[in-house]
């Protein structure tokens, strides 16, 4: 199911890239350019932080749910879906973090 809501809002995004930005939200963070989507990341992430501090699990769901749609959507932007930040975290898994890190210093 996860990945399936996954899959379903990447083909949705690039549907939006053609579609007019009066009509969709989405094609309107499109049109405005990646300013505008990274704005909206950055925005989205600080409220994330905020819920979290409050403490309320249904504002960190929300918050957090607007920050991966927004991630999405700066993904998409760039010809990126979420498998390949899957496929990232699928060939980090098993490595320390400090190994990891270590690793692209030497990219």
């Amino acid at each position: 199911m996860d990945n399936d809501i996954l899959a379903q809002l990447a083909a949705t995004l690039e549907q939006r890239k053609q579609a007019d930005p009066e009509s969709s939200y989405v094609a309107s963070l499109y049109y405005k350019g990646q300013d505008s989507i990274l704005k909206k990341v950055g925005e989205e992430a600080t409220e994330t932080v905020i819920a979290s501090k409050g403490g309320n699990k249904d504002e960190i769901i929300y918050e957090t749910a607007d920050l991966w749609f927004h991630t999405l959507v700066m993904l998409s932007y760039h010809g990126l879906s979420h498998e390949d930040v899957l496929n990232e975290l699928g060939r980090r898994f098993g490595l320390s973090g400090i190994e990891e890190k270590a690793s692209r210093k030497d990219k």
